[in-house]
Formats: structure tokens, C-alpha cells, sequence
């Protein structure tokens, strides 16, 4: 090599010079044998001491190629030493604790009472500003609220109807044949209910009897059909105007009758009252009806389980007279209650909006950014002010995967920014991580105290954490380490170690992802620290150990 090195002559200061004119060109001075023996005994000094160098780091094993080039086994011992790992970055530094103003309507500024970067205590008038559609927002999503809320509650009751069932005592008729599995719709009649548990009974009597019968008093009533009186009670007397053939002036009373199961509509029946000692008779006979008579329909829509409508059949409030699977309801009262969530969102919105037209400071803090002047007319969805309490800060930073599990909660952090050092403390630790390049890193924040104001808030800041430390420990290169594959599909991390034999702890490897010189075997380790240039051996190897670390190899000049 050192014959191929001194092929390379030196420019001296005259060859470095301007050349003379072309007529005369200069001639090159040539070296002295002495000269190039110096050059020799040089280059070979410096050979010499680098291969010193290298057996004093760890070692080598020297292989010559084919092409003039060689290959050298790169080892090292292991021994004790100290390690520490150490996390470092910067970082923007946030207020722990703000909050900004916007305006989502637009509006005129009517009158600012702060200045930029003035400090205010919570609730402190900031500004004033006219915006009508404010006042309309809000109410719009008041009664979007009222409406969905009313909704609800009609759902509500309708999905009581699942069982459907009739609210008063009675008698079915009419009644519609379902079986199970049918289809039914909201609002489909089933069956008609009549109250004949109280029949009712109206009557007319002469206008000379106005204002002596009464609400609430008792009159004795005929029914001829089953040749009997029962009695009955007045329940209102309606002073209408009927006009008979014969000139005679009326008015009318409805009368109850308790039903005992033996009385039914249409039989004729008379009512007469006592006033004054002497009995009262009606204009004519009238015909009995039911106390009332009402519709019963489904409240919901969905599939039939059970039906048991039957005509004439008597029944109690509250008896479950068709089941039904009322799936689409439930569906439909679980978006109802959705909406009403987003109109509550919207209403809370509005209303802070417009609170914001009257703003007070929401926090005790700096002004920052504020945007608004007197006269200023504002577009909608604008920023106003930012007020931040710059008295605690945070910094985010990144932990990579070799030390996120030694950075813990309340570990001091160095800080840095423009020259002016604080202290912090780690705040938070994420264990959700993003990869990048093959590797995770975790997101952490860093907390510090400001109340001094020293670190300038929305400026980057330069951090440092002293993520772990041993200071004995047995340590090899970082080459050194390596992760395998083993028979069962899982990994180890493994050092070659020199051996004249494979030794008992030994791995036997399945395939090899790269070559391995003979005499070192795969042994598994335990790591730890790991810093730029070493790692931490917690298990697996001994002091004194020779390690295989990389193969460096060399190519011939010329």
C-alpha cells in the first residue's frame, strides 16, 4: 500500500503557483531517493498504530480477498463500566392553562377594555359587541330543544304501549282478529272499549223545574224491560232551550246509573226526581247508552307476540290485551334522544356565543392576541382574544422505545431557551405510540413552574432528561447485540461470544440472517441501559467475555 500511495506526488508552493508563459513551460523537480524513503519508513509508521489501535479496543481477525482487499473480525471484551441514557429535544412551550374567545355570529365591536398582553383576574370585562344574530341563534336552538323534548315524551308514553292495555274498565267490541307475527302500524284501532260498568241516561224536563234539580241529586229510574227501579244520580244539567210540539220550553239532565251487569244500551228508561215534596216527570222516555265509549289503538308499530281481543269480553285498566315487539320505537325514542343531545349542544353553544358579546376574562391570565378594536365589524367565526395563565407551562416532547420505561411521572427535566435554565418535571407518559422509520416513540409532557415569567410562552425551549443510569455494570458495543429467530417463531436477543467450543448456555438457531465467523455462538442475554455506543448486560455474559461485534472490511487502492 505504501508503494501505491507514493504513486501520489505532493503539489509544492512553486507547483501551486500561476504557470509561466506557454513558450517556457515549467519543468516538474523531481524527488530524491532520500525524499521517498522518508515517504515509506511515514506510511507504514501510521499503519502500524492503527493497527495497534484496533487490538487495543477489542481485536481483530484479519482475512485477505481475492481482489487485494481484506476483511476484519471486530471484537470486544466485556467489562464493567458506568452507562446512562439520557433523553434530549425541544419543544414548544404552551400555557398549561388557557382559554380563547370567539364569535360565531357576526357583529359590530362596540367598546374594548384591555390591551395586549395586560394581565386580568377572572371576570374582568373585555369587551362589548352588537350582534343580533346572537339573540336569534339562541332562540333557535331553545325551541329546537323544547320540540325534540316533546317529542321524547309522546314516544315515551307511546312506547308504554308495547303492552297495549285499556286505560278504564269495560267491554270489547268490535274487535280486530290478530295473530302473532302480524305487522301493526301506529295508530291501527283494535277493538272498540264501552264503559258499562255506569250507564247514561238523558232526560228533559219542563222549564218550571229550573233550579230545583240539581247536580249530585238522586233520581229514581224505570226500566220497564226488566220491571224494576234503580236508582240514579244527576251528574249535569244543561240548561239548553228544547221547544216541544206543544210549546213547551225544556231543558235537559244526564243521569248515571250503576251497572251491576244486568243493564244494556238501548233499554228504554225513565227518570223521575222529587222537588218540593212532589215528583218530577220527564217529557218522554229515552234509551240508555254507555257511560262512554272509546277507541283502542296501538301506540306503536311493530310485530305481534300475543292477541287476546275477544268481542264482549269485559276488562280491567291496565290488563294486557296484545303484546307486540316494537323494535322500529325503541329505535326511533334512541334518535329522538340523539337529536335532543345535539339540540342541548347547539343551545350551549349559542348561549356562550352570546355571552361572548359581553365577554369577561373565563380565567386570571395574559392577553394574548387580541384582535378587536372599537367600530371593527367582525365576520362570523371569528378569533377575538386568547387569555393564558403563563404562571405553569408545558412542554411536549417524545420518548423513543429504549427508554420509555425508565421515564416515570415526576422526574426532573432540564430546560433550556436562549440561555435561560429551569427545571420541569415530567407531567404525563402516553403509552399510545407512532412509529416512524421502524421505530415507536411516546408522547410525554413536561410540566414547569412560570410564575417568574422567565420562559417565553409559544417559543421553543430545548429539554433534557436523564432517563436512567448504572454506574457498574458490564457493558458491550451496541454492534454486539443482536435479535434472532428462534424454532418456535419467536425472537431473543443474543451475543456471539468467542468460545473454543459452543458452550452449554449456547442457542441452537434455526437460520442465520447474516455470517457469523466460526468459534463465536449465539448466546441470549438480558439488556438494559442502552446508549449511543454501549448496552447494558444484565444477564448471560461474564466479565472478560470476547464478543464478536461486526465484520470491517477494507478494499485495495488503485
Amino acid at each position: 500500500m505504501a508503494e501505491i500511495m507514493e504513486e501520489k506526488k505532493e503539489l509544492t508552493p512553486a507547483e501551486t503557483a500561476a504557470p509561466a508563459s506557454p513558450e517556457t513551460p515549467a519543468k516538474k523537480p523531481e524527488k530524491s531517493p532520500a525524499d521517498k524513503k522518508k515517504r515509506r519508513r511515514l506510511i507504514r509508521r501510521i499503519i502500524a498504530i492503527a493497527v495497534i489501535a484496533a487490538l487495543a479496543v477489542g481485536g481483530v481477525r484479519h482475512f485477505t480477498k481475492k481482489n487485494g482487499g481484506s476483511s476484519e473480525v471486530g471484537t470486544a471484551v466485556v467489562s464493567y463500566g458506568a452507562i446512562s441514557s439520557v433523553v434530549d429535544g425541544s419543544g414548544l412551550v404552551k400555557a398549561k392553562n388557557s382559554e380563547t374567545i370567539t364569535l360565531t355570529t357576526a357583529g359590530t365591536v362596540m367598546d374594548v377594555f384591555v390591551e395586549e398582553g395586560q394581565r386580568v383576574e377572572q371576570g374582568t370585562p373585555l369587551f362589548t359587541i352588537d350582534s343580533p344574530n346572537a339573540s336569534t341563534e339562541v332562540q333557535k336552538a331553545r325551541d329546537e330543544v323544547e320540540g325534540y323534548q316533546k317529542q321524547i315524551n309522546t314516544l315515551q308514553k307511546d312506547i308504554a304501549g308495547l303492552n297495549l292495555s285499556p286505560s278504564y274498565a269495560g267491554k270489547l267490541m268490535d274487535v280486530v282478529t290478530l295473530n302473532p307475527g302480524d305487522e301493526i302500524s301506529k295508530g291501527t284501532k283494535v277493538a272498540t272499549l264501552a264503559d258499562d260498568t255506569k250507564m247514561r241516561l238523558e232526560q228533559y224536563y219542563s222549564y218550571a223545574y229550573a233550579g230545583e234539580l240539581k247536580a249530585g241529586q238522586k233520581v229514581d229510574v224505570s226500566i220497564p224491560a226488566l220491571m224494576t227501579t234503580v236508582e240514579g244520580t244527576v251528574e249535569a244539567v244543561h240548561m239548553v232551550s228544547r221547544i216541544t210540539p206543544e210549546g213547551s220550553k225544556l231543558f235537559s239532565a244526564e243521569i248515571v246509573i250503576p251497572n251491576d251487569g244486568v243493564l244494556a244500551k238501548d233499554m228504554v228508561a225513565t227518570a223521575t226526581a222529587t222537588v218540593g215534596g212532589n215528583t218530577v216527570y220527564p217529557y218522554e222516555a229515552a234509551k240508555l247508552e254507555y257511560y262512554r265509549v272509546g277507541d283502542l289503538n296501538s301506540t306503536v308499530s311493530g310485530t305481534v307476540i300475543s292477541s287476546r281481543l275477544v268481542d264482549y269480553l269485559s276488562v280491567t285498566p291496565g290488563q294486557v290485551l296484545v303484546q307486540i315487539d316494537g323494535e322500529d320505537s325503541e329505535t326511533e325514542i334512541f334518535t329522538a334522544r340523539q337529536n335532543l343531545a345535539e339540540a342541548q349542544k347547539k343551545l350551549e353553544s349559542a348561549q356562550k356565543n352570546l355571552d361572548n358579546c359581553n365577554a369577561v376574562a373565563p380565567i386570571s391570565g395574559q392577553i394574548i392576541g387580541l384582535s378587536v378594536t372599537p367600530g371593527q365589524e367582525l365576520q362570523a367565526n371569528s378569533t377575538l382574544v386568547t387569555v393564558s395563565d403563563t404562571s405553569t407551562v408545558t412542554v411536549s416532547a417524545t420518548v423513543d422505545e429504549r427508554n420509555i420505561s425508565y421515564i416515570k411521572t415526576g422526574m426532573p427535566v432540564n430546560l433550556d431557551q436562549w440561555g435561560t435554565s429551569a427545571t420541569g418535571t415530567v407531567e404525563t407518559v402516553s403509552l399510545s405510540s407512532t412509529v416512524n422509520n421502524g421505530v415507536a416513540s411516546y408522547p410525554i409532557t413536561i410540566s414547569a413552574d412560570n410564575t417568574d415569567g422567565n420562559l417565553q410562552v409559544n417559543s421553543y425551549v430545548n429539554y433534557q432528561i436523564q432517563a436512567s443510569q448504572n454506574d457498574n455494570c458490564l457493558l458491550v458495543p451496541v454492534q454486539a447485540v443482536r435479535t434472532v429467530g428462534l424454532e418456535d417463531g419467536s425472537s431473543a436477543t443474543v451475543v456471539y461470544v468467542q468460545a473454543d467450543s459452543q458452550p452449554d448456555n449456547a442457542l441452537e438457531l434455526p437460520y442465520q440472517d447474516e455470517e457469523i465467523p466460526a468459534g463465536f455462538y449465539p448466546v441470549q442475554v438480558e439488556i438494559g441501559i442502552q446508549d449511543t455506543y454501549n448496552v447494558e448486560i444484565k444477564s448471560g455474559l461474564n466479565e472478560g467475555d470476547t464478543v464478536y461485534t461486526q465484520m470491517m472490511t477494507t478494499e485495495a487502492w488503485g
